[in-house]
């Protein structure tokens, strides 16, 4: 069975906005825990290095998800390269610089 390549294009497209939204939330949500235990640290007064592996470790997958985020960012530029050469599309309404801009801060 063969895909109409309207409908290939609308399921990436639906499916790569999914994803970032994804990482977004998974960064807030990453973010809002690193400040809540810190918080709790602080207001609790327990000794001031109360849980720093758990800290170093959730900031180091903080780093990782920005890091999923350049790459899916490089992804996403690449699949509008791609519309390009096989449709003539413009790449949507996303703007190119900013995908860069994300790509290269994540490299």
């Amino acid at each position: 069975m063969t895909m109409p390549m309207d409908a290939a294009k609308q399921r990436i497209a639906r499916n790569l906005y999914e994803a970032e939204a994804a990482l977004d939330l998974a960064l807030m949500r990453q973010s809002q825990l690193l400040t809540t235990i810190v918080e709790a640290r602080h207001e609790t007064a327990v000794a001031p290095f109360t849980g720093q592996e758990a800290i170093v470790r959730l900031a180091r997958g903080l780093q990782s998800t920005l890091s999923a985020e350049g790459d899916l960012a490089r992804v996403h530029r690449r699949l509008q390269g791609i519309g390009r050469e096989l449709c003539g599309d413009d790449g949507g309404d996303t703007p190119i610089k900013g995908l860069e801009e994300a790509a290269a801060l994540a490299a």
